[in-house]
Parts: structure tokens; C-alpha cells; sequence
């Protein structure tokens, strides 16, 4: 690569900047200081709108929404006093999405999921299968880079932007792909969180089949947890028992995508076999982090007391939750609407029917394996 080349140009695991830059600086500071108005807003909308007509949508409103909603609009301030650009480097979104990642490993009671989440393991593995070959497919006749159908399929058949994340840094996507996934991800998961708990309720099903619904096909974490919210208290459990399942799926995916790609897409026929190490190389290391806080939550919680156990989920929950937030700001300030124009309708038309064969597929599946099933 040239030294003149864009950061742009970069693939995500060359990506970087110097934290030392004033620019960059200035650029965390923003996304911290948007990050606490919509932590205040998340704490504070219930209460205002508690004795109003709109007190149940203040209710339903989770901080994703505050987050990428006031990401966008201090990016359009930004845009029009002309200095985004310059502050972009601070806006880390993988750096927040990866520490959310990491965290949210201890909220993921390996015990739990061995005694209950029999059929969530069973639906993610079908569900994940069937999708994500569904996209590739699809992305491939559409005649999309392969390292954009690969975040696509990740996106779309795991988990979001943190599957998305994995991907880019086991296929070595650049960066822009990212961003642009990122940018389908939250730009068809906010509208589900609506959507599907009042389709649930429409079509009669059961909380745990609603429950396993909202967690097999909406994109994102938060998402999902925000959508389980307003469906009821059941279905958020199975719900986020059915997300954290497919969550745990990320590193196996990035290791066949790893290997994929470093044997077989970017293998020169007349040049040296890759070498084994690649595949570390190529691994994202989160994952690990991810794996191990589980390990260590479960350890904990196995001989914790009541009392210590609600105490340690509070400041896990808290500090998940404020990382998320600033990924999400993040997300709100590098979008580019050039960067959808740029990309054409092929993306978004791959996104759009992998995305209502997972609500397909994921409902079908729900409603089989979790028939009569209770927490």
C-alpha cells in the first residue's frame, strides 16, 4: 500500500490513527459527550413522559435509538461546519463494539445455556446455516465483492454489527464495507423493534415462540433486547437466551471465514500455500475476550451469593451498556449517505431479502422448537 493511501482504503485490521492526534482527541470527546445525553435520555424520557399520551413509547424507547439518533444529528453538525472529516478517527466504532462484546461475554452463564438453551442451540445452528448460505448465494449472483457478501451473510445470518466485525477482521474487509454494513444492520433493526413484537401479538403466538422469534432474526443485541422489552418478560429471557446463543456462534464463523479466504479466495495458485499461522493472524481476538469473561462469570456466579450475583449483573449490565451506546454514536457519526449512494441498490437488495428469509426461517423454526416450551 502506498503511503499516500486513504484510511478509507484500508482494510479494518490496517486501520488506525494516532490517539495522540489533537483531532482524534476531540473526536472521542464528542462521541463520550453524545454518549452521556443519550444515557440521559435513556434514564430520564420514562420519567418526563410517565404522566403524558406518550408515556408507553417513552417506555419502549431503548437507548439504540437515543444513541444513533443524536450520532446522526451531531454528524450533520459536524458535516456542515465542514470538520466530521477531520474528527472521524476518534469516532471507534469497532473499539466500542469489540468492548461491549467483551463485556456482554459476562452476562452469558455457560450453565444457564447448558440446561435451557437446548433448542436455542439447535435453532441458531439451523437458523445461521440456512441464512447466511441464503445471502451468499444470493450476494454472489447479485455480483458482490466477496468480502462484502461475507460481512453481509454475517450480519444478516448471525449477529449484527458484532458479526459483521468479526467477519471484516477475518476476511480483511476495508473499512468502508464495514461502515456500510453497519449502516444496513441498524437501518433495518431499528423498525423491528416495533414491528415484530406487534406481528407476535397479531399472530397470537406464544410468549417463548415470540421470545425465540425476536432473538433468531433481529440483528443486533440491543435490538433485540429492546424488541423482547416490549413483548413481555418471557419473551425477552428466551429472547436473549436465543441471542447470546447465536453471540457465541461468532468465533467458529470467523474461523471458517478465516480459513476460506487465507486457502482458498486469496490463495495465488503459483505462490507459496498459506501457512497455518494465517489463521491466528486473521482470528479476531475479541472473540477470546468474549469466551474467557463467560468462563470467569460463570466461575463466579456458580458460588456467588444472591445478593452478589444481582450486584455483579447490575455493573456488567451498566458497563455493556455504555460501551454499546458509544458504538452506536459512532455508528450515527460515520454514516454517509454517499456511502449507500456509492454502493448502489445491489447491497441493500441482498440485505432486504436475506433479511425476510431469516424472519421466514426464524419464525418457522421458533415455532417447532419452542411449542410448549417454559422457562
Amino acid at each position: 500500500m502506498s503511503a499516500d493511501a486513504s484510511a478509507d482504503d484500508r482494510s479494518v485490521v490496517e486501520y488506525g490513527d494516532r490517539l495522540h492526534s489533537p483531532a482524534v482527541l476531540v473526536g472521542l470527546a464528542v462521541v463520550v459527550a453524545t454518549g452521556a445525553a443519550a444515557r440521559l435520555l435513556t434514564e430520564n424520557v420514562p420519567t418526563w413522559l410517565a404522566d403524558t399520551a406518550l408515556a408507553d413509547v417513552g417506555d419502549a424507547i431503548e437507548y439504540p435509538v437515543y444513541a444513533i439518533a443524536l450520532g446522526l444529528l451531531v454528524n450533520a453538525l459536524l458535516s456542515s461546519l465542514g470538520v466530521r472529516d477531520r474528527l472521524a478517527g476518534g469516532f471507534r466504532t469497532e473499539f466500542f463494539i469489540k468492548t461491549g462484546l467483551v463485556v456482554l461475554g459476562a452476562t452469558v452463564v455457560l450453565s444457564v445455556i447448558a440446561r435451557a438453551a437446548g433448542p436455542a442451540i439447535l435453532q441458531g445452528l439451523l437458523l445461521i446455516t440456512g441464512v447466511f448460505a441464503f445471502t451468499w448465494w444470493f450476494a454472489g449472483r447479485l455480483g458482490l465483492d466477496d468480502r462484502l457478501r461475507a460481512l453481509l451473510a454475517s450480519a444478516v445470518g448471525i449477529c449484527g454489527v458484532s458479526a459483521a466485525i468479526a467477519a471484516a477482521g477475518a476476511v480483511r474487509a476495508r473499512k468502508e464495507q464495514l461502515a456500510y454494513t453497519a449502516s444496513l444492520v441498524i437501518l433495518f433493526a431499528l423498525p423491528s423493534i416495533f414491528v415484530l413484537p406487534w406481528l407476535a401479538d397479531l399472530l397470537g403466538l406464544s410468549p417463548a415462540v415470540t421470545g425465540a422469534w425476536l432473538g433468531g432474526n433481529i440483528d443486533t443485541t440491543a435490538a433485540v433486547t429492546a424488541a423482547g422489552a416490549i413483548a413481555g418478560e418471557e419473551p425477552l429471557q428466551i429472547a436473549s437466551v436465543v441471542k447470546l446463543t447465536q453471540n457465541a456462534l461468532i468465533g467458529f464463523v470467523a474461523v471458517g471465514l478465516t480459513a476460506w479466504f487465507a486457502f482458498k479466495v486469496e490463495r495465488d495458485p503459483q505462490g507459496e500455500r498459506p501457512r497455518a499461522i494465517e489463521l491466528w493472524h486473521r482470528f479476531p481476538k475479541f472473540v477470546l475476550g468474549f469466551i474467557a469473561a463467560s468462563v470467569i462469570a460463570t466461575l463466579y456466579l456458580e458460588q456467588a451469593s444472591a445478593a452478589r450475583a444481582e450486584a455483579f449483573d447490575t455493573v456488567v449490565k451498566g458497563l455493556r451498556d455504555y460501551a454499546l451506546i458509544l458504538a452506536f454514536v459512532s455508528i450515527g457519526l460515520e454514516f454517509k449517505v454517499s456511502s449507500l449512494k456509492e454502493a448502489g441498490w445491489r447491497p441493500i437488495g441482498v440485505f432486504a431479502a436475506a433479511t425476510l428469509v431469516n424472519i421466514g426461517l426464524a419464525l418457522a423454526l421458533a415455532s417447532v422448537l419452542f411449542a410448549g416450551f417454559t422457562i
